[in-house]
């Protein structure tokens, strides 16, 4: 135990900081303990042929007089902010639109296609209905998204109250954007993928994100593909509030948001959402593996960064020696605090056998690795490769106020990226308690996308606010939605000629033969003209219910 002295001036700015209040979480106070798994807090023993190797055992740890040096990378990556080689179009003068439609485009066109099939499944699968009403559009769907993200702007009790003609509630702006009724049923049978895919729930490779995975993956890539992360970086996870019923909802007692859809994040400075994973539960491809679930889950979302010297922090959850030595091999460096029970500590900090008094710091070095126990009001435990081991000693300032590590305020200034990316999505977000998880998920990441965007276009220089971003994104789906193909429009009176050019039929490669359906099905042509019949035929190849006199014939002759 060093004896306690008064420090000069000079040795307080090299070794710490002014700030004398610890905001690090400690083994007490770490928000995660609650209904997770197990395999997420207890770590796997592995063979001495595995990552463990990458890790001395815990006797080389020694004091920072006799071991230790400052192991961060240089950072050689490019210049933050839009990647103008993926994006030389884009620039300060960039409509919002533009740059949302780098991130979205090609899923416009999927939402209208899956919206379709689901509504036309829904009208196959009843005896009988109302008449079926028209497809959806490109044009109605930009306007069904431009809505949406008014309604953020706007929050009301109910969905029916933004189209209320009271007083109080009337808005022209939804009534002439989109009609109630149609915005409901656009709402209704929103969809993401096919049902009918062949899925085996019982496969050890089951996906339980299948249902909006194409969506989530075409995002995940477009967020790296046009934009160049910061230097530094940060790991966390974030809550998608959700009380319904998924099997991968998660219960964390010590969040603000204790029911939800777990994702966990890695953002950059600015908080940009650079790469996503949501959590679906034990993951039974990785049981035999060596390695934990929380190693695994930092070194996939890592796979983008590596081997350009990004500096990584993370908390308690994830960090662990095995880890940092990996992350490290592929220069990254990384700092986070850390539970003091992690496999490959130090024994005395292991079994804390510290005994320690405000202010003080102890510190344990091995190659380049650093672990640091500070006593504030509790003990903290930091776990870094990137800064050079402080001094040993106990450090107050006059008023007996523990001064803080400056490893500890380096850590406090940049592991808030992802709850700074989470508050702002979720500034202006439109959420209800009725929706399905896929939706609760879609329209997330619909705010996490225009939050993106906002960042990509204000990194080339344009000074706009995140609010008049979406408000101006609204304003922009609006205007193209009016230059896109109108909806068609049903025949009126007596339907048109045939085409006279008739394709041959009888061709065997075709095989557009008539035959029995088991069940009744709508006639696709007679839907299409806003009437409803149900029928027993269908086109073998085209698998679509079609009326064998007339109707089939116009179906392949258009």
């Amino acid at each position: 135990m060093a004896m306690k002295r008064r420090l000069e001036n000079y040795e307080i700015e090299r070794q710490l900081l002014f700030d004398s209040d610890s905001d690090c979480c400690t083994e007490d106070e770490d928000n995660n303990w609650g209904y997770e798994d197990e395999d997420d807090e207890e770590l796997v023993q592995p063979p001495p042929s595995s990552l463990s190797s990458l890790s001395s055992s815990p006797s080389s740890w020694g004091p920072p007089q006799q071991h230790g040096r400052r192991g961060a990378n240089n950072f050689s990556g490019g210049a933050v902010g839009i990647n103008l080689n993926e994006a030389p179009h884009v620039n300060k003068d960039s409509t919002p639109l533009c740059v949302f439609l780098l991130f979205f485009r090609e899923i416009i066109h999927l939402l209208v296609e899956e919206t379709n099939r689901y509504y036309h499944q829904y009208l196959d699968s009843l005896e009988d209905g109302p008449s079926p009403l028209p497809d959806i559009t490109d044009s109605e769907m930009f306007l069904f998204l431009g809505i949406i993200i008014q309604m953020g702007h706007d929050i009301r009790d109910r969905i029916r109250d933004y189209w209320a003609t009271a007083e109080q509630f009337l808005t022209s702006f939804y009534g002439k954007t989109l009609k109630r009724d149609r915005f409901l049923h656009i709402l209704r049978f929103l969809h993401f993928t096919d049902n009918n895919a062949g899925i085996d729930r019982q496969a050890d490779n089951y996906d339980r994100l299948w249902k909006i995975r194409t969506i989530f993956d075409t995002l995940n890539d477009g967020y790296e593909k046009y934009y160049n992360p910061s230097e530094h970086l940060a790991v966390d996870e974030i809550i998608v509030k959700f009380k319904g019923r998924v099997i991968f909802r998660q219960y964390i007692p010590k969040k603000h948001k204790r029911f939800g859809i777990k994702i966990f994040k890695l953002c950059d400075s600015a908080g940009y959402t650079y790469d996503m994973k949501v959590y679906l539960g034990k993951d039974r491809t990785r049981a035999d593996q060596e390695v934990t679930a929380t190693h695994a889950t930092v070194r996939d979302l890592c796979k983008r960064v590596e081997g350009v010297g990004h500096k990584l922090y993370m908390d308690n959850f994830f960090s662990s020696p095995d880890l940092f030595d990996e992350l490290m091999t592929k220069k990254i460096s990384c700092c986070g605090t850390v539970r003091p029970n992690r496999k490959g500590l130090p024994q005395d900090i292991r079994n804390r056998q510290l005994r320690l008094k405000k202010g003080d710091i102890r510190v344990r070095v091995r190659g380049d690795m650093t672990v640091l126990v500070w006593k504030d009001k509790r003990d903290v435990y930091m776990l870094t490769n990137m800064h050079a081991p402080p001094a040993e000693g106990n450090f107050c300032d006059e008023h007996r106020n523990a001064i803080k590590p400056a490893i500890v305020a380096d850590y406090n200034m940049h592991m808030g990226y992802v709850d700074k990316a989470d508050r702002m999505t979720n500034s202006y977000s439109i959420s209800r308690r009725t929706w399905k998880w896929t939706k609760k998920l879609f329209f997330h990441l619909l705010d996490l996308t225009i939050l993106n965007s906002f960042i990509v276009l204000s990194s080339c220089g344009a000074k706009i606010s995140h609010r008049d971003f979406r408000l101006t994104l609204v304003r922009n789906m609006l205007e193209h939605a009016a230059t896109c193909r109108p909806r068609p429009q049903g025949p009126l009176g007596r339907p048109p000629a045939l085409s006279s050019t008739i394709y041959r039929l009888e061709e065997a490669s075709r095989q557009h033969w008539p035959n029995h359906s088991d069940k009744r099905l709508n006639c696709r042509v007679c839907s299409a003209r806003g009437k409803r019949r149900r029928i027993q035929t269908k086109c073998e190849k085209c698998d679509v219910g079609l009326c064998i006199l007339g109707c089939f014939k116009e179906y392949h002759t258009k």
